[in-house]
């Protein structure tokens, strides 16, 4: 009876001494986009906000009615001060009348009080403004 040879696997000189990471790396890399991602979406509020920009433009002229409300409650229509809110909106609304933008510009002074803001605002909309503008200071750099 012969023998027969079995092959054997025999290890070569040159063997693998080191663990190949490149696909690790890659897997690595995949992740940290993917968290990149889905991090900002973890934050979203409830519903969606327009926020003011901090930055100003330069805006194209348009026909605007300027609403000035101070700090102790004086209001004026363009260049006439009002004592009576009735006399203001009427007064508000002619103005209105002849414009084409139907564009409000209020400039509130920054002491003046939440509610008298939005109290005039609304009368400007009732007056027949299409659209308000409060007007700020560009911040200084």
């Amino acid at each position: 009876m012969s023998k027969r040879k079995v092959p054997r696997f025999e290890l070569e000189d040159d063997a693998v001494t080191g663990i190949n990471v490149t696909p690790l790396v890659d897997v690595c890399l995949v992740l940290v986009i993917i968290f990149m991602v889905a991090t900002p979406m973890l934050s979203q509020p409830a519903f969606d906000v327009k926020l003011p920009t901090a930055k100003t433009k330069e805006g194209e002229e348009q026909d605007k009615i300027t609403l000035s409300l101070g700090a102790d409650g004086r209001v004026a229509v363009d260049s006439m001060e009002f004592t009576d809110l009735a006399a203001m909106q009427k007064a508000l609304k002619a103005g209105l009348a002849g414009t084409e933008s139907g564009l409000v510009v209020i400039r509130a002074d920054r002491e003046a009080t939440h509610g008298r803001l939005t109290d005039l605002m609304g009368r400007a909309k009732a007056a027949g403004a299409r659209s308000l503008t409060v007007a700020t200071e560009q911040k200084k750099l």
